[in-house]
């Protein structure tokens, strides 16, 4: 069966099959949560554009990841609605996947590359009629918060992709592990060539956090009972890989099965090479920094006038662009935000380490910050919390509830492609604060760079390799991280509010040129070094071949 609708390129020829659990390819295809899936969408659209012989694998979520809604007092709702595509082809393959001992049904549909502009995309669902309820529900929800739903999760996608693979007659040279969610298909490729050096040929894997919650552990038994290692037991699994702990680290696991694994930026790569440096046999870790596609992201326009000198046509589409995401403001929450103001948003995964309420540590100084009628500021934030997550949709609400009392201070709702698209090409800042060093890569501020919206940043993950302070960007210097965590967080609060009030806000209403050079700069070396062509290319010269 032909997938690609475009002739490969020769030097791409190698085939590959990338297996991720989350897709963000477009508005309408509910398959992803945050980060990870915006990367691999990216990364979807490259390949097509470099005509890459790759096809991406994952999941048809009947649910996504979930909607945000509002209850009547504007705080977080969580909401499940079930999703239909009529754009999707019908494969008409069926596999079985054993799940606890029990043949489970899993059905393949195609999303044709030329639908979105991608590389073909393979999506699995257990969602049919000739599974049982509890089968269905297994493609259901994105990271469901059952244990034994999110195992089974992985297996469709590790094992059920390869069978389904095989059933489209894939000739398949490399997969790719996008994170450790697929790695049951590692223990396939064993039981058909019974040599681990014949897997590792065959298998590479990206690691995407230093974070331990990003790095999944399951009792081994638990994972050997549910069929996570095809038909292995869990001492099999342990003599095998030399990994006798109670709980598996499907980290580990992919490092050990992998003929290379790579990190997300130079950092990560030294924060994960420390982070694994106890694994045994574990395979090279080199990395690969992440990009976005900016032929997606980047308006069109304001780049063409960005490259034409055009500087008075240049912040004249950006008011346009910021009057676009204005209109959502307005229609979310009834507040008119100034196109002439400085608008600063704080938009991503709404995770504790990433700190969504760094700037308002100190509330009396936020009130005086967003009260200023010399150096007025707009503030956006927008993120999904995990559904699950009490402590973070209670951080989420504590915000909404703080912006009742601003005209200018706003939280929406609906953080998915399309309102992405609209903060990052209609804000003037784009602040980053993670904890430095658990930031792996973080992408957002690429494609908010893209379009003059200037990073304001942490100097970790991608930023290091790019910020020059007050050249293309205005670097957050971290605290020092072996202090205590409040001390860490009261530091890099101070140093992000002075820049913002001494340096950043005078720039912006007295030395305009100053910033537009600022924000130019910051487009033409994120176009450089950051768009994702760049990423897909390397991973076939460093990781594929």
């Amino acid at each position: 069966m032909r997938l690609h609708h475009y002739q490969i390129d020769p030097q791409y020829k190698t085939s590959v099959a990338y297996f991720s659990m989350e897709f963000a390819i477009d508005q309408a295809l509910k398959t992803y949560s945050g980060g990870l899936g915006f990367l691999a969408g990216s990364h979807m659209r490259s390949a097509a554009e470099l005509r890459q012989n790759i096809v991406g694998v994952g999941m048809l979520w009947s649910y996504g990841y979930y909607d945000q809604s509002r209850y009547e007092d504007n705080t977080l709702k969580v909401e499940f609605r079930r999703k239909f595509y009529y754009f999707l082809q019908e494969t008409g393959i069926v596999v079985d996947v054993m799940i606890n001992s029990k043949p489970v049904k899993v059905k393949a549909y195609l999303l044709p590359g030329d639908v979105f502009g991608t590389a073909p995309l393979i999506l699995l669902t257990t969602d049919i009629f000739e599974n049982d309820y509890l089968s269905q529900t297994i493609s259901h929800k994105l990271y469901d918060i059952n244990e034994e739903t999110r195992i089974a999760q992985e297996i469709v996608l590790g094992i059920g992709g390869m069978k389904v693979l095989e059933a489209l007659g894939l000739h398949i040279e490399v997969y790719h592990m996008n994170e450790g969610h697929s790695l049951p298909l590692a223990f396939t490729l064993y039981q058909k060539y019974k040599s681990i050096d014949e897997v590792k040929k065959r298998l590479v894997f990206t690691t995407h956090t230093p974070e331990m919650a990003g790095n999944e552990e399951h009792n081994i038994d638990l994972l050997a009972r549910m069929g996570f290692f095809d038909s292995m037991s869990a001492t099999e699994v342990q003599n095998l890989l030399a990994m006798h702990d109670t709980n598996f680290s499907l980290t580990v696991g992919a490092l050990k099965l992998s003929k290379r694994s790579n990190a997300v930026s130079k950092i990560h790569e030294k924060v994960s090479n420390q982070m694994w440096s106890h694994v045994e046999g574990k395979s090279e870790i080199i990395s690969i920094t992440n990009a976005q596609d900016m032929n997606y992201w980047a308006d069109k326009q304001l780049l063409s006038w960005m490259q034409e000198h055009e500087d008075y046509q240049f912040v004249g589409r950006k008011k346009h662009l910021k009057h676009k995401l204005f209109e959502e403001v307005a229609d979310q929450t009834g507040k008119l935000f100034d196109p002439d103001v400085c608008t600063l948003v704080w938009a991503r995964r709404f995770a504790e380490y990433k700190r969504p309420k760094l700037l308002v540590h100190d509330i009396e100084r936020f009130r005086k910050l967003v009260q200023n009628s010399d150096y007025p500021i707009q503030i956006i934030w927008a993120g999904k919390p995990y559904p699950f997550d009490t402590n973070a949709i209670e951080a989420f609400n504590e915000l909404v509830l703080l912006s009742k009392e601003f005209k200018n201070v706003a939280v929406l709702i609906g953080y998915e492609l399309r309102l992405s698209k609209l903060l990052k090409q209609g804000s003037d800042l784009w602040l980053n604060t993670p904890r430095w060093g658990r930031e792996a890569s973080g992408t957002s501020g690429m494609s908010a760079g893209v379009n003059a919206s200037i990073n304001f940043s942490i100097d970790d993950g991608w930023i290091a390799e790019f910020a020059q302070d007050g050249h293309n960007a205005f670097v957050i210097p971290h605290a020092d991280p072996h202090l205590p965590i409040e001390q860490i967080d009261r530091q890099d609060y101070e140093t992000m509010m002075d820049k913002l009030q001494s340096t950043i806000l005078p720039m912006y209403y007295k030395d305009q040129k100053r910033w537009i050079e600022i924000a130019q700069n910051g487009m033409r070396d994120i176009l450089h070094k950051f768009d994702s062509t760049r990423m897909a290319d390397e991973y076939y010269k460093n990781m594929y071949t």
